[in-house]
């Protein structure tokens, strides 16, 4: 999220009292007593907004204001104008500034203004991301979302697979999208101009296995839940993918396989031969951190589908979201995005709890999963988290987590 503030004013009083508001409002701000002091940090992509006074020694905030329309045209620059001096600020908002404040200004208006550059500066970054992704064409960035650890191994693992070529197995839970991350894969190799059939197992037979098989030639055939797919056809299978295939076969499976070959309604082959290429979708309780962003994209995605306004969506309602274990998963959220965003009072499920209560479910779930990823390891816990070893601990105490209960080995 965009909320760095580069705070440039030669009074340090001012400058004190400004930072500190931005603090308390949850911002990052960049304290900077000049224009010398301000100018390095303004690049192409810098990550938030500009708040400068004019009347500076040296290079004032005019000149601030021309060198960061410099640098990026689309960079809103917000500037502290005197009580009263409407000749200045007509002269900045026609060289480009975002807006423009008297001083002395409340923390109100002040917040105002900046929250809406922001706002504005999240959505050029977002929109430049997405331009090159486009450029590029990596499928990966544009159908799975998420920045959590986890989400960016996935993409890894899925375009490591994709170039590889061979066969593979996708597992998650229900809901977690194996079927999105098997055309994920099949967008990103060299298939992705042939067909992209889904089939699901458990209605095929041998007759339906061969037309399938025909209509994915030269290119990718999705078996959804494999395991599930009766004897016979999985015998024919075999033999197909022995004979030697123009194509590409991902199976899909929200059960453990190795389970199913114990208990003898898998034929161990078949297992081994998918179970050598293989990615694992995490769910949504491993990566708790990833909700707030699958979240707007599908409250996004219905809103233009259905043609609707695009509701706030508020920190109760990301805090509500984010304190529920979504045993659904994707499928479960994009459920909940889709009557949020028709406005339908119980899309998002609080639980009757207060925002203090939520926060803390929050808190809580990203520690668990911080210490799943890291298999207990406290020291690399906290430096992913980057909170001191005390403040670490602490938390964990006073959420009854033990982080040796997490240690695999």
């Amino acid at each position: 999220m965009t909320s760095r503030v580069l705070l440039v004013d030669d009074d340090p009083a001012i400058r004190e009292a400004l930072g500190q508001s931005l603090e308390l409002e949850g911002l990052e701000p960049v304290l900077a007593g000049s224009y010398v002091a301000a100018k390095d940090w303004l690049t192409p992509d810098f990550d938030g907004v500009v708040v400068t006074d004019i009347r500076m020694p040296g290079r004032d905030g005019f000149f601030l204001l021309d060198h960061a329309r410099t640098v990026d045209p689309d960079l809103p620059v917000i500037l502290l104008t005197g009580e009263g001096d409407i000749p200045m600020a007509v002269k900045a908002m026609g060289m480009g500034a975002f807006d423009f404040l008297e001083k002395p200004c409340g923390p109100r208006p002040f917040l105002a203004v900046v929250k809406k550059a922001l706002k504005s500066r999240a959505l050029v970054l977002e929109n430049r991301r997405l331009a090159r992704v486009v450029e590029k064409g990596d499928a990966a960035e544009r159908m799975l979302f998420g920045q959590s650890v986890m989400a960016r191994e996935l993409r890894a693992q899925v375009r490591q697979i994709a170039h590889a070529g061979t066969d593979a197995l996708i597992s998650g839970e229900r809901g977690s999208g194996t079927s999105k991350v098997a055309e994920v894969i099949h967008l990103l190799s060299e298939r992705a101009a042939r067909p992209f059939v889904k089939q699901p197992s458990g209605v095929l037979d041998a007759d339906g296995l061969g037309r399938a098989l025909e209509a994915a030639e030269g290119g990718t055939l999705y078996l959804d839940e494999v395991g599930r797919l009766a004897a016979d056809v999985q015998a024919a299978l075999l033999g197909h993918i022995e004979a030697g295939l123009n194509l590409r076969i991902l199976a899909g499976t929200t059960k453990a396989l190795d389970e199913e070959v114990a208990a003898g309604r898998l034929q161990e082959d078949l297992f081994y031969h998918f179970d050598v290429m293989a990615v694992r979708i995490p769910s949504l309780r491993e990566r708790s951190e990833d909700i707030p962003i699958l979240f707007r994209h599908f409250v996004a995605q219905a809103c233009e589908q259905a043609n609707l306004p695009q509701p706030e969506i508020g920190q109760q309602v990301i805090a509500g979201l984010m304190a529920q274990d979504w045993p659904g998963n994707a499928r479960a959220l994009m459920n909940a995005a889709m009557r949020f965003a028709m406005g339908l009072s119980d899309a998002v499920d609080d639980k009757g709890q207060g925002l203090a209560e939520q926060m803390a479910q929050v808190e809580r779930s990203l520690l668990i999963a911080a210490l799943q990823r890291h298999e207990g390891r406290a020291g690399e816990t906290a430096l992913e988290l980057q909170l001191p070893r005390k403040t670490f601990y602490d938390k964990l105490a006073r959420h009854g987590l033990r982080a040796e209960d997490f240690r695999t080995t």
